[in-house]
């Protein structure tokens, strides 16, 4: 894992401008959400909020050569005589990530709408409405994106642009995902939860699970989903186990999933079974958020108690106190409030 090191403007709430060897590029969005577009090539990124370390892959396209060093803002200053021959919806599409580069965020979305009718105005268009919680609307751009999935990151590839977008996942993990299907499905995710369009988002969830059975943050986004209901059945239950079959401990987002999975153990009384998979999830601590770990201890000592195995559920209560002694209700299950 490398660790990058930018410098940062703010320029507004929300808003940075990141500066490095490949130039500038934006960042929108604050905790938890945010969205960059640069000039180098597309980036894939898992981060863990309250740590500042990102793991990262950087792909550029094949054959391409050395970046140059160019402004997106440059890249993106369509001349008259191109105007010309530009289709209004990519002007639109052109000047609107111009804008987002510059800041101008207000003035961007109106340009973005213009450009809706193609899958990447679409979908910045709908990430942006996203984050002003104008959720009817994000809804229908990125609707509109997923119906035009072949064209997704065309006109990105076109101008030498990567757009990533952070979601959070948990509340430990963030995925930043891109203009292609995958990104579209969790943003259109994200946005029917916002709704309370609970199905519709495990109906978006369950599609990229068919798409793509390995990926690790859709299997942890779905365990998410469905833990969140306001009832919880067997069959709930048997799905997040499924989920986590086969997880080991390899980062903060197997462990998560590997939390979620003792939670479904629990809930159908394999109470053996939830307390070595939590043993498991405690194996490894380096690089661990340390509210997931907290989380993790505090699901042990629930399990520890129904187990009857009293001592140890108090020794884990004391650890959390120990280090948090505001956290959940620790602190009245000690007996010291």
């Amino acid at each position: 894992m490398n660790i990058r090191f930018f410098k940062r403007l703010r320029i507004a709430p929300g808003l940075t401008i990141n500066f490095s060897k490949a130039g500038a590029s934006l960042s929108l969005g604050g905790r938890g959400m945010h969205s960059t577009i640069g000039p180098r090539g597309r980036r894939s990124t898992l981060g863990i909020p309250g740590t500042g370390l990102f793991y990262t892959t950087t792909s550029t396209r094949k054959g391409a050569a050395d970046p140059i060093e160019v402004r997106p803002q440059d890249r993106l200053s369509l001349g008259f005589f191109n105007r010309l021959v530009t289709p209004k919806e990519e002007e639109n599409f052109a000047d609107g990530c111009r804008k987002m580069v510059l800041g101008d965020e207000k003035g961007a979305l109106p340009l973005l709408e213009g450009a809706a009718d193609l899958a990447d105005g679409a979908f910045l268009a709908g990430f942006l409405a996203l984050k002003q919680m104008q959720l009817e609307r994000s809804a229908g751009w990125l609707e509109a994106a997923l119906e035009n999935e072949a064209d997704l990151g065309r006109l990105f590839d076109k101008y030498g642009l990567a757009a990533t977008l952070g979601l959070p996942i948990t509340e430990e993990v963030n995925a930043v995902v891109g203009a292609d299907v995958r990104g579209v499905l969790l943003g259109l995710s994200e946005v029917y939860q916002r709704q309370g369009r609970r199905e519709e988002a495990l109906g978006c969830l369950r599609r990229l699970r068919e798409l793509e059975p390995e990926d690790i943050v859709i299997r942890l986004s779905l365990a998410e989903l469905l833990l969140d209901a306001p009832s919880i059945d067997r069959t709930v239950c048997d799905e997040v186990v499924r989920l986590g079959e086969g997880v080991e401990n390899e980062s903060a987002i197997h462990a998560t999933l590997l939390l979620y999975k003792a939670r479904a153990l629990r809930r159908i009384e394999c109470l053996h079974a939830a307390r070595d998979t939590l043993t498991r999830a405690l194996r490894r601590k380096k690089d661990r958020p340390d509210a997931l770990l907290r989380a993790i201890r505090y699901e042990r000592a629930a399990v520890y108690a129904a187990l009857g195995q009293h001592r140890r559920a108090r020794s884990e209560y004391e650890t959390l106190y120990a280090e948090a002694p505001d956290y959940k209700d620790v602190a009245v299950r000690l007996g010291v409030r």
